[in-house]
């Protein structure tokens, strides 16, 4: 009876913490959505500053995430995803004074034009309000996220995964330290601070109505949760089953570098190889010294029938592989009869997330960018170009698959909506 009673009061006790993180976004985004440029460029800019300057508390933090996370047989995929070592410090304060640089979304005409009746009629971009990204093991999310949001006039609140705890709570008292260096209020970048998945649960229900969108950032089984329960628009992608497509008139050479970085630059992120498929037209000179280059690197194929000839340390692929997002150095891979159905294939088993055709027949590449229905297309370059960064966004929240408002790396216009502004000269309506 007492432990129940306990836990009742730890449930209230975080519903209550949560309402009043609400309420802080909520009177904090107001503020951002007034701010002005300098202002928040200022408070990036010194938010990088302490991100470099705290970067050895940073790794002493993270280490104890990492050793948490070896003790519960965390993957090799998901300790590369939680690492930080002063490489990835320096890149995370990089990317954050790379959001500063970029124009300021808020307040850009998006379009004029005049009626009939002399009712002068803008289009300008606004930000969201508030946001909620709830995310796993990527401890820079927090810097991205963060960053990402104050740009573009929103107050945001971060509910990390629990085994980057330490990481990303360190991380966030930089950002922190920016907003107070440029006057903007502490709570328009917060974190929740319990690691207690009941919080998740208030975010989900929308913060009684403080909550404006929530982006979730993680494995499948989180993003579905997410989906399925949000009482607020959500921005996600269950998952990344990214094909790269060796057409029948593909450089093999081309096709080979494209594929060991599309895979093997890192294995688990979201924009990794997951699926090689080969045309049968090139099997014979292909599909071997692709499954070759994958094998000596430390890929594990598991494969159809030709795959398994080509190399006899392919394994056999089960119709589950088609469908799977490894995360890890394993890669499915299978020969399809030309361009129709190696899209056939992708629209069967892919996720609309990305794809990329590695060929020199231009026809073949224009049909393959116009029809295949996923976020981010690609012809002749790794999937891994599938990154708010390399687009150019200075980083990314996350990317969105879905059709609705954004969709593919999720930057700094696609976290504004917009109003009308209409002026006037005494019109009335007749």
């Amino acid at each position: 009876m007492i432990n129940s009673q306990g836990a009742e009061a730890a449930s209230a006790s975080v519903a209550q913490s949560m309402r009043d993180i609400g309420c802080a976004a909520r009177a904090s985004a107001h503020a951002l959505g007034l701010a002005s440029s300098e202002a928040k460029n200022r408070a990036l800019t010194a938010a990088a500053a302490s991100l470099r300057a705290h970067t050895s508390e940073i790794i002493v933090a993270n280490a104890l995430d990492m050793v948490a996370a070896e003790k519960v047989g965390a993957t090799k995929a998901n300790l590369d995803r939680l690492m930080l070592d002063a490489k990835r410090v320096d890149a995370m304060a990089h990317g954050v004074e790379e959001i500063a640089a970029l124009p300021d979304p808020v307040g850009r005409i998006l379009a004029t034009f005049e009626r009939p009746n002399g009712l002068k009629i803008e289009r300008v971009a606004t930000p969201l309000g508030v946001i909620g990204v709830i995310y796993e093991s990527r401890p820079n999310v927090t810097a991205d996220a963060g960053a990402l949001c104050l740009k573009a006039g929103n107050a945001v609140i971060l509910r990390g995964g629990s085994d980057s705890f330490h990481s990303s709570t360190l991380i966030h008292q930089c950002l922190v330290e920016g907003l107070r260096a440029a006057n903007l209020p502490d709570a328009a970048i917060q974190i929740v601070p319990t690691r207690d998945r009941a919080a998740v649960g208030e975010m989900l229900k929308g913060l009684e109505g403080n909550l404006d969108v929530i982006v979730p950032r993680g494995g499948k089984s989180l993003v579905a949760r997410v989906q399925e329960e949000a009482r607020v628009p959500v921005f996600a992608h269950l998952e990344g089953i990214v094909h790269v497509y060796v057409d029948g008139q593909a450089d093999l050479d081309m096709a080979v570098k494209i594929l060991r970085n599309a895979k093997l630059r890192r294995t688990g992120i979201c924009g990794a190889a997951e699926t090689l498929l080969v045309d049968k037209a090139v099997a014979q000179t292909h599909l071997a010294p692709l499954v070759k280059m994958l094998l000596d690197e430390g890929c594990q194929v598991r494969g159809d029938e030709a795959a398994q000839k080509a190399d006899s340390r392919v394994s056999a692929a089960s119709e589950d592989d088609w469908r799977t997002e490894y995360l890890e150095a394993i890669i499915s891979a299978k020969i399809v009869d030309g361009l129709d159905a190696a899209m056939d294939h992708i629209e069967t088993y892919g996720s609309h997330h990305t794809d990329c055709i590695v060929t020199q027949n231009d026809a073949r590449a224009e049909r393959f960018l116009r029809e295949v229905d996923s976020a981010i297309v690609l012809h002749n370059a790794s999937t891994q170009f599938a990154d708010g960064g390399e687009f150019g966004f200075g980083a990314e929240i996350g990317i969105a698959t879905g059709r609705m408002h954004a969709r593919g790396p999720v930057g700094l216009e696609q976290l504004t909506s917009f109003k009308y502004r209409v002026r006037g000269a005494g019109q009335v309506r007749p």
